[in-house]
């Protein structure tokens, strides 16, 4: 007898599509924003454009770890991953959640040294041309990349599109730095650095949580659990659902559950409504696999205890 030991699937065509696209739009964005940046930071001396600047480089590097790491995700199921490499995709969010947080670091050590050595005018100019600019890239990136994890069902795509909403509120915290170190207060450019550097680790510390609980066999919404339940009852021949338990393995989730059906049933008919469960249970977008127990039961048992 052969045993099987590794999970079969099917390539998704379609999901890699979609990772490809927000793979390209992140990488590109973000290194056209980074020169940008970077340039006019050398320029104006602006602290606020360089903290920017400095989070548009880490959101190039961690573009490039998305990549590697949901071509990674996409891999069928081996010797060494039976189950597949889902878990990849959430550990891939761990790694932006890092990228932010040490871009976070940067741009508060920034501000506080502008803050020691003395802030001074900035001239505004080119300064509020790029971060104008950059937020109306970031807008761009994250509704295209949000539409893109949406669709993907992907948390790893997800928190790139989170960090580009961050970064666009960030671009605008350095815009008003710029402009308020000219016509307010020269302080006000550190400070704005400091805000962006705040903005960055709340951003990091969401994504870690949400990506920490994919990781850790979190489990999902109460609302959720009943919907599959539901979805099990409307299959003909299900008297009833009893159990189940759910949890995250990675992005998606495994399903546990136990169904009741007649007793009397033949095995082969019991095994049909079985797999006629499971597949409609994998049909939700949330669930990744589900594994379905047959227990006999009397339809005037369920009846009664229904106290029909």
């Amino acid at each position: 007898m052969q045993l099987k030991q590794v999970r079969s699937e099917e390539p998704d065509a379609a999901r890699r599509a979609l990772y490809r696209r927000a793979i390209w739009i992140a990488i590109g964005g973000n290194l056209l924003l980074t020169a940008l940046k970077g340039i006019v930071a050398w320029i104006s001396g602006s602290s606020a454009v360089l903290s920017d600047a400095a989070n548009s480089l880490s959101d190039t590097l961690y573009s490039t770890m998305m990549a590697a790491g949901l071509y990674l995700a996409q891999r069928p199921a081996d010797g060494t991953h039976p189950q597949g490499h889902s878990r990849f995709e959430p550990l891939v969010s761990l790694f932006i959640a890092g990228a932010m947080t040490a871009a976070a670091g940067t741009a508060l050590w920034q501000s506080i040294q502008r803050f020691a050595t003395g802030p001074r005018k900035i001239q505004p100019g080119w300064p509020i041309a790029v971060l104008v600019g950059s937020m109306l890239v970031k807008v761009l990136m994250y509704v295209l990349v949000r539409r893109v994890g949406r669709e993907a069902q992907s948390p790893a795509i997800w928190a790139s599109a989170r960090d580009n909403l961050a970064d666009s509120l960030s671009s605008l915290a350095a815009l008003i730095g710029v402009v308020g170190s000219r016509w307010i207060y020269p302080f006000l450019d550190p400070l704005a650095g400091s805000v962006v550097a705040m903005w960055l680790l709340y951003t990091a510390w969401q994504i870690l949580r949400e990506n920490l609980g994919y990781l850790t066999g979190r489990g999902p919404p109460e609302g959720l659990t009943q919907r599959i339940a539901a979805v099990a009852l409307q299959v003909s021949g299900v008297v009833n659902v009893h159990q189940v338990i759910a949890e995250y393995v990675g992005p998606q989730l495994r399903v546990d559950m136990h169904i009741d059906v007649d007793g009397s049933l033949p095995l082969d008919r019991a095994h049909a409504i079985a797999d006629r469960v499971q597949e409609i249970v994998e049909a939700l977008p949330e669930v990744d696999l589900a594994f379905v127990h047959v227990e006999p039961t009397r339809a005037s048992e369920h009846l009664h205890r229904q106290g029909k």
